[in-house]
């Protein structure tokens, strides 16, 4: 069994999780022990008693910690790769991407952990000079979702290191297999004892569990109605919070875009991955003068689309991730046929060779803004189009969502790339791209009911995992 680390030790737990793989469910991907809320407690008391130690390491302490570990990630990317696959459902080179980039996330905040800066300031008072300095936040509880099993994990989990904290991360039940292949490298990799704890089960039991121990900071990937009540939870006990929460993002196809890229950035926004990423472009706006053509050339490459075992080298597209998500898929596209839009190819459960969660890809057209099909994340492959008149139109289709996290456009005019991003409702804007796929070294975050508190990743991680201090220095 695959246990949970807790103060340097492998403890185990009961009952165990069954890690299936979601291609073929009879391939069993490991068992892995399930915490206890007296394990969490354990955890967070081993992270708050080795902080002190931890938070005055010198800078290349830890940067050498976590080059080591991104060096074995890269290194080891095709056997991560297809764990990955195996446990989550994304084809093998997309799970070797991610596995990559993990390896890329914890490399950069090695240089972070070198790179951090202060302020030396006169006062207004002569002879008084002022410090401004970033010290870490304290224990931080990390909480994880499924679809990205080990970038997440990393993203979150490498600038907590970098910039001194101790953490306590609790992965998604579905896929413990990435998170504790992590922890096991960054055991090895030389972090000392209670500075990384990974806990693993329940979050009914866990994530009360994380709170009530006191920690001081919590990051946390999940749905909007998990992230409103832990905001909620964290307001009341003083925990500095960040929250990403999904989003339903638009693709607007203008009608000057060039036909072929614009329904290669819809095709891979809106499926690849299995469209279960919260950057899926799902809701598709596209202008009157381009839409039917671009409507048809979409229909056509979807119903086109391989679906199968994630590690086949023929699938495009792998299984849905658990039962529970293929079932509300076909609940939305249900809806989307009760609501009146038309299916233009896709939204069955497939029979393949092996038992697995696959579905083909669902395109809808003739949708309009009211549709829970254009409204609702849903956080698989279901795509809307919806018909705008003119950009004017499409952009307030665009902006029209209680989310905020990731908006494209696909044209050839400078003049409304421009303007798209300037007035995109957004946090990240993509210009003849998809809006799914964003570097590491760059800011991550959204906008309305997305993202709450500061951005994930790139140098802008340090609002979150970083405290301000203001020393006044008499001389």
């Amino acid at each position: 069994m695959h246990c949970n680390l807790i103060n340097g030790e492998w403890r185990g737990g009961q009952p165990a999780i069954v890690n299936r793989n979601p291609s073929d469910l009879d391939d069993v991907v490991g068992d892995y022990a399930s915490a206890s809320a007296a394990d969490m407690r354990d955890a967070v008391a081993a992270a708050r008693a080795t902080f002190p130690a931890w938070s005055r390491s010198t800078p290349q302490q830890r940067a050498d910690i976590l080059d080591a570990a991104g060096n074995e990630i890269l290194a080891r990317k095709i056997e991560l790769g297809t764990l990955l696959a195996r446990e989550e459902g994304k084809t093998l080179p997309e799970a070797i991407g991610e596995v990559a980039r993990a390896g890329q996330i914890f490399k950069f905040f090695a240089g972070e952990a070198l790179r951090q800066q202060g302020e030396l300031l006169d006062s207004v008072r002569p002879g008084v000079e002022v410090l401004i300095s970033r010290e870490p936040v304290g224990v931080v509880g990390l909480i994880t979702p499924w679809n990205f099993p080990i970038a997440i994990p990393a993203w979150k989990s490498a600038p907590a290191l970098a910039f001194g904290n101790c953490v306590v991360m609790k992965p998604a039940e579905l896929v413990p297999g990435s998170a504790w292949a992590l922890a096991d490298i960054l055991q090895r990799a030389g972090l000392p004892a209670g500075v990384f704890n990974l806990v693993m089960g329940s979050g009914r039991v866990l994530g009360p569990a994380l709170l009530d121990a006191g920690i001081d900071a919590l990051s946390f990937t999940g749905s909007q109605a998990t992230g409103e009540r832990l905001a909620a939870d964290c307001a009341a006990r003083g925990i500095k919070v960040q929250l990403e929460m999904g989003g339903k993002n638009p693709l607007l196809i203008a009608d000057d875009a060039q036909l072929e890229q614009a329904v290669e950035c819809a095709i891979n926004g809106a499926f690849y991955s299995t469209g279960q990423r919260c950057t899926a472009s799902s809701r598709i706006i596209v202008c009157h003068g381009i839409h039917d053509a671009f409507v048809a050339r979409l229909a056509e490459r979807t119903a086109a689309l391989r679906v199968g075992h994630a590690l086949d080298s023929a699938s495009q597209i792998g299984p849905v991730a658990s039962e529970a998500q293929l079932a509300g898929n076909l609940s939305y596209v249900d809806k989307g046929l009760a609501d009146g839009a038309s299916l233009l190819c896709g939204g069955e459960r497939l029979t393949l060779a092996t038992r697995g969660y696959y579905q083909s890809p669902a395109l809808f057209a003739g949708c309009t803004p009211q549709m829970a099909i254009s409204r609702e994340e849903i956080f698989g492959p279901v795509a809307a189009v919806l018909r705008a008149d003119d950009y004017e139109h499409a952009l307030a289709l665009a902006n029209d969502t209680p989310f905020g996290l990731a908006a494209g456009i696909c044209t050839q005019s400078l003049a409304l790339a421009t303007h798209f991003r300037r007035h995109a409702e957004a946090g990240m804007v993509m210009v003849n791209l998809p809006t799914a796929g964003v570097d590491y070294h760059v800011p991550f975050g959204g906008r309305k009911g997305s993202s709450h508190g500061p951005r994930e990743q790139g140098r802008y991680a340090a609002e979150f995992y970083t405290t301000v201090k203001t020393s006044y220095l008499g001389l």
